[in-house]
Formats: C-alpha cells, structure tokens, sequence
C-alpha cells in the first residue's frame, strides 16, 4: 500500500521534515518545501550577482538576461501603475523572481515546487496584500475607502454595492494565491500521470513519451506564464492603492 502511494500523482506535493525543531506547540521544522525555497532565493542572488558583476556597456547573456528581466517588470510597473509605482519595484521584481524560480525549479528532476502548495502562495499573496493595502490608507488616509463605493452608483443601492465591493477587494490575496498554486498542482499531476503510461505500455509507450516532451515545453511556459500573472495582478492592486482606480 505504501509503494502504491509512492507512485500517486499526488505524492510529489507532500512535505517531509529535513530538520525536526519543535518551539512548544509550533512546528518549525526545515522541510522539503523550505529547502527549494531556499534554493530558489540563493539561485535568484547568485543570478543577480553574476550579472551585475562587470556591468558591462556590451552585455553578456547573464547581464543582458537580467536587464531584460529588470525594464519587462520595470515597464510593467510604468504602465499599469505609473511612475509612482516605480517605489515598489524592488518588492515587485523579487516577487516575480521568487515565483518565477520556484516553478522553473519545481521543473527539474526529483525537485519539489514549493508553489503548488497554498499555504506558500496564500503567504506571499496576503504580504503583498497587506503591504499595498497599508500603503494606501497611509498615502491617502480615509479616502481610501472611497475605493469601495463606485461614482455614479445611485445611493439607495450603496448598502449592496459596498459590501460586495469589500469582499471582491478581501479575497483578492485568496485568488492570487489559488490560481498560483491550482496551475502548479494541475501541470505536475499530468506530468506524473503521462510519465507512468511511458512505462506501462512499453514499446508503445513512445506516443505518450512525445506528447509528454511538448507537455513539459509548455509546462515550462506556464510556470512563467504564472509567475507573470501574479505580478501583473499585483501591479494593478498597487494600482488601486496609489491612484485609487
């Protein structure tokens, strides 16, 4: 029964303790999920490092590689929040980058995607969340709540409005979250389940192999795909806090 969980689709997402470190009735162990997080962090500074190391007016591929990355989030920023934005780019860049690292490394061999699991998107979404929010109630005080109440909504219709309204603005850490790690979670199960038909149709098993070489192309593409999205997403909530739109 144990070997047959093993092969589960599903097995790939489970936690494991590294290093056990119990504090009370707090459990903070190292785990799997930490380690990649971890990776994904030190692979992001030692990119970073190494192409910014010469600074070169003739790029090589690391620094022009990061310098692509550095104007597509910068102008991102410009267009969907505006030049007042550009403040949060040292947030919005290294939250593109963690994403974005986490799923290329959930891609390798024997890894663990530390974004398939809500516990990790829903955290990283609610700091974000939270951080524009606070923002934007220091940079415009109680003007605005004047996001929960739309111009030219009749007022006898406002005890409806606002409150949905309220919701759609609270959840919105909760949908950035799910949608991150749903995409990973999805993308890995038909991964798994195509690799096990390789092997159990044997010489047949060279259609399912092909399929699953384009599969892993495009699975690629989502998980920076999804790591667009989420900054995208992002940018326009930082939008509603500094412009009030």
């Amino acid at each position: 029964m144990t070997e047959n969980h093993g092969h589960s689709p599903l097995a790939q997402f489970e936690i494991h303790p590294i290093f056990d470190f119990k504090m009370g009735s707090f459990d903070l162990s190292f785990t799997n999920a930490s380690l990649f997080m971890v990776l994904a962090t030190s692979c992001i500074i030692f990119f970073m490092m190494g192409a910014t190391r010469y600074r070169a007016i003739i790029p090589g591929r690391l620094q022009c590689a990061a310098e692509m990355l550095y104007e597509f989030i910068a102008g991102m920023i410009m267009e969907n929040v505006g030049k007042d934005g550009l403040k949060f780019f040292p947030l919005i860049f290294s939250a593109f980058m963690f994403i974005l690292f986490c799923n290329l490394l959930g891609m390798t061999p024997y890894s663990f995607t530390a974004t398939s699991h809500i516990a990790v998107t829903f955290a990283l979404a609610a700091t974000l969340f939270l951080i524009v929010t606070l923002y934007g109630i220091v940079r415009h005080g109680t003007h605005f709540f004047a996001l929960f109440v739309p111009e030219g909504v009749p007022s006898w219709i406002m005890p409806l409005i606002v409150p949905i309204e309220l919701v759609s603005y609270i959840v919105r850490p909760v949908s950035l979250s799910i949608r991150l790690a749903a995409n990973m979670i999805a993308g890995h199960v038909l991964l798994k389940i195509f690799a096990g038909f390789v092997v159990t149709l044997g010489v047949w098993g060279i259609f399912p192999q092909a399929f699953l070489v384009m599969f892993i192309g495009f699975e690629i593409f989502i998980a920076c795909l999804q790591a667009y999205i989420f900054t995208m997403l992002l940018c326009i909530y930082l939008n509603d806090a500094v412009n009030l739109h």
